[in-house]
């Protein structure tokens, strides 16, 4: 078990999500994570689950390793003004969470000086399934780099891009885990017409999505190519692929990752511009 000290900035969602994953893969103790928001309130709760809490950020980074932010993008560039001067790059690893925000955006804060990683999860990281993106600049120090793959491999899958793919990383990834528990909702409500209950339909459906994606991860096949070995003529598969692309079903996916990703492209800029 790693021993780094880890303060999260941005109790949110994602945040917490990623400091409970750490703590069940065992990676990190709940010791070694603060967590911050801006009250106290939301705090309770994980300072029940043994975490370190705190509503001052500077004072969350001032004996931790990696600095992780997770906080919306209007909120960013407050949280890096307040922590720019405690920063230190002799022992201080700044990862951004925060969507649309570059590099360069953040070391117009912080200085060039300090080893920034950005990073894509998705939700799946509170129980270690998370496709983790990340990306740095070619210059950014190889232990700062391995840091924070060792990281993020506790949470899931983790593959480094280059930062320009980080916004399509948004939608396919972040955005798209979302897109893939609607698919299985609707199964779902597709298995209830056809009869079986509501808790049924969904168990049913999940697992069934599960093994899907567990087949092309494990094998490395085209997902065409598994279709092809549960169709046969005049099978029933083919029928219902069929009545689905009919309706839309594969192009509907894809316009919404498009979507989805020319938002992601805009939040920053539209953050600055609302202030």
């Amino acid at each position: 078990m790693r021993t780094e000290r880890i303060a999260i900035l941005g109790g949110g969602n994602l945040g917490a999500a990623i400091a409970r994953g750490l703590v069940s893969s065992e990676a990190r103790q709940p010791t070694s994570i603060t967590i911050t928001r801006r009250s106290e309130g939301p705090l309770e709760v994980f300072c029940r689950e043994g975490f370190r809490t705190s509503t001052d950020n500077v004072s969350a980074i001032d004996d931790a390793a990696i600095v992780l932010i997770a906080v919306r993008p209007k909120q960013m560039d407050a949280v890096l003004d307040q922590v720019a001067g405690n920063l230190d790059p002799s022992r201080h690893v700044l990862i951004s969470t925060v969507s649309d925000v570059r590099i360069e955006d953040i070391q117009q804060h912080v200085g060039s000086s300090i080893p920034i990683i950005r990073a894509m999860p998705n939700i799946g990281v509170a129980v270690g399934t998370s496709m983790t993106c990340l990306a740095c600049h070619a210059s950014t120090p190889s232990n700062a780099k391995d840091l924070a793959s060792e990281l993020f491999s506790h949470l899931g899958l983790v593959e480094l891009i280059e930062e320009e793919q980080l916004t399509p990383a948004t939608a396919l990834c972040a955005c798209g885990i979302a897109f893939f528990l609607r698919a299985i909702r609707a199964a779902s409500q597709g298995g209830v017409q056809v009869g079986f209950h509501a808790d049924e339909a969904i168990r049913l459906a999940a697992q069934t999505a599960k093994g899907a994606a567990e087949l092309i991860l494990s094998s490395g096949e085209h997902p065409e190519a598994l279709i092809d070995s549960v169709t046969t003529p005049l099978g029933i598969t083919i029928a219902g692929l069929n009545e689905m692309e009919h309706h839309g079903f594969g192009s509907a996916l894809i316009r919404g990752i498009v979507v989805s990703a020319q938002k992601a492209g805009g939040l920053y800029g539209m953050s600055k511009g609302s202030d």
